[in-house]
């Protein structure tokens, strides 16, 4: 089985029109089209440098994003994989143990795959009412998916990862355990054998104390996507651009910016233009990475979007979870020396 790409991803949302519509105001997609033939769906194609995005709402209840929405509010329900033969990638896989359900092959919780020919899906859309977007509308910013983040159940991590590799031909590349406090994650990456499928995974350790990953986990009803990575060759102008358009992003304490000497030797993107901006940075053997995570708008807190920005490093930015920690663990510190005796 021979997987390119990640062809597209599909959201299933309650209000499509509403979805795509702040997709394109505040992140700057392009309408592409519809679906011209969808049952029991109303399906909005946006595309942006290599990224494509379907953002799907049930028309009736019999649609499988009804159901969905219901279990965990809008959310990233398809990962399509890009394939020269997906009828054969279909029958391998299910040959190897997949199962399929409404058309899609099983992935972890209620996140499935489907396998495309590259690009077949926009190619066949009716863009009888694209066209509409203006080039101050649009922005090529956003240049590709650079992984999909999810959260799976303690205990599921490894038969997760067994099934990317023994089902779908992924390999793990790597893995890592994050303690945090007392809390703690087990994390692991999956990537297609092209490289240009990457799945980073991650449960909680149920024996340490619930945190992020546990909450994410009971507001998501179970196993899902936590956030979709978008990759840029300037993340300060991303991130000044989306900012003027209404995105908004995480925050850094600046104890993290101020211990940044101490972690890494020399920076592509000046300190200070970091610390305004409050991106992260993070160096492997290959090079450097600049990240940044937007504030979730989900009703439920559970999805939200990456900004990333490469210079030749491979990993994910885990040391940054790590420093953010430590500085937030600085200023509160600081904050109690300061509070006036009782």
């Amino acid at each position: 089985m021979h997987v390119h790409a990640i062809d597209h991803v599909e959201f299933y949302v309650g209000d499509a029109d509403a979805v795509s519509a702040r997709l394109r105001a505040e992140y700057g997609f392009r309408l592409h089209g519809h679906l011209r033939e969808h049952p029991g769906a109303r399906s909005v194609l946006l595309s942006q440098g290599d990224i494509r995005l379907v953002v799907t709402s049930a028309l009736d209840d019999s649609h499988p994003a009804a159901g969905y929405v219901v279990e965990h509010g809008d959310g990233l329900a398809t990962i399509a994989l890009s394939t020269d033969d997906p009828a054969a990638a279909l029958a391998e896989a299910v040959t190897r143990g997949a199962v399929v359900t409404d058309g899609r092959v099983g992935g972890f919780g209620d996140v499935g795959h489907v396998f495309v020919r590259p690009g077949e899906l926009f190619a066949g859309a009716d863009v009888s009412e694209a066209g509409k977007d203006t080039a101050e509308d649009t922005l090529s910013l956003l240049d590709a998916i650079d992984h999909v983040a999810a959260v799976v159940g303690g205990g599921e991590l490894d038969p997760t990862v067994d099934y990317y590799e023994n089902v779908l031909g992924f390999k793990q590349i790597f893995e890592e355990r994050i303690e945090i406090g007392g809390q703690a994650m087990n994390s692991k990456v999956v990537q297609s054998i092209s490289k240009e499928v990457t799945l980073t995974l991650f449960e909680p350790d149920t024996d340490a104390e619930p945190g992020q990953i546990d909450d994410f986990l009971a507001a998501h009803h179970g196993s899902g996507v936590q956030h979709l990575a978008f990759r840029t060759d300037d993340i300060a102008t991303a991130v000044r651009t989306l900012s003027d358009r209404g995105v908004t992003f995480l925050t850094t304490p600046a104890g993290y910016y101020d211990a940044l000497a101490e972690r890494v030797d020399h920076v592509a993107v000046p300190i200070p233009t970091l610390r305004e901006l409050n991106v992260l940075v993070d160096q492997d053997n290959e090079g450097e990475l600049f990240q940044i995570f937007t504030q979730t708008t989900h009703p439920r807190r559970t999805i939200f979007f990456e900004l990333i920005e490469r210079l030749g490093a491979l990993t994910f930015g885990s040391a940054n979870i790590k420093a953010l920690y430590q500085a937030v663990e600085r200023e509160r510190t600081r904050a109690k020396a300061e509070e006036p005796a009782q």
